[in-house]
C-alpha cells in the first residue's frame, strides 16, 4: 500500500510540473542560421537605413532537437547598408538584418549577420567607354584635320565616352516579395 501511494504522489507531482517543464526555456545559441522570406519588396534605389522590411521564418529553427522558432513566426528586418547605383562607377548595395522575431505572441530581439549584396563597380567597363571615345575621336580628328584635329577629337570623344557610360548600365538591387534570405545569429536568445 505504501507504494502504491508512493508511485501516485509522485505521478500527480510530475502531472502538476509537467506545464511548467513543458514552457521551459530554449536557447537559440550563436552561429545558428536563420532563414527568412520577406513579406514585402526592398530597393536600393528607394530604401533607407534603418527602414523596416517584414517577413517570416521559412523553416523551422530547432535547439536539442526541438523546434524553438517555428516555421511562418512573423520577423522584422531592418536595413542595415544601403547606396543607390552612381552613373559611373558608384555600384549598388543593399544590406538587410534580422532585427526579431515573434514566437507565440512574444516578440524577441535578436543579433544577427547582415544578408544582401553589392553589385560590382563598374570603372574598368567605364574607363573603356571614356578611353574608347578619346582614342577613336583622337583619330577621326587627325584623319580631319592633323595634330589640332586630333587634340579635337579626342576631347570630344572622351566626352562622348563618358556620356555613354553615364547613360549605362545603372542596375539597383531589388529584392522582390518572397525573397529568401539567411542570417547567422550573433549572440544566443532565449525563448519560452
Amino acid at each position: 500500500m505504501r507504494a502504491r501511494m508512493q508511485f501516485v504522489s509522485i505521478f500527480v507531482a510530475v502531472a502538476l510540473l509537467w506545464p511548467a517543464l513543458a514552457m521551459a526555456e530554449s536557447t537559440v545559441p550563436a552561429g545558428v542560421r536563420i532563414t527568412v522570406v520577406t513579406d514585402q519588396s526592398v530597393s536600393s534605389k528607394t530604401a533607407k537605413i534603418g527602414q523596416t522590411v517584414t517577413g517570416s521564418v521559412g523553416q523551422d529553427v530547432t535547439s536539442g532537437g526541438k523546434v524553438v522558432i517555428p516555421k511562418g513566426s512573423p520577423v522584422k528586418l531592418t536595413v542595415s547598408s544601403v547606396q543607390a547605383s552612381g552613373r559611373l562607377s558608384t555600384p549598388a548595395k543593399l544590406y538587410l538584418r534580422l532585427r526579431s522575431v515573434t514566437v507565440s505572441g512574444k516578440t524577441y530581439t535578436i543579433a544577427t549577420s547582415s544578408a544582401g549584396r553589392t553589385v560590382g563597380g563598374k570603372g574598368k567597363r567605364d574607363a573603356g567607354f571614356i578611353g574608347g571615345g578619346a582614342a577613336g575621336g583622337a583619330i577621326i580628328g587627325a584623319l580631319a584635320g592633323g595634330g589640332k584635329g586630333a587634340a579635337i577629337g579626342a576631347a570630344a570623344g572622351a566626352g562622348a565616352g563618358t556620356a555613354g557610360a553615364a547613360a549605362t548600365g545603372k542596375k539597383d538591387i531589388e529584392y522582390p516579395a518572397e525573397t529568401r534570405l539567411s542570417f547567422t545569429t550573433r549572440a544566443a536568445v532565449a525563448i519560452n
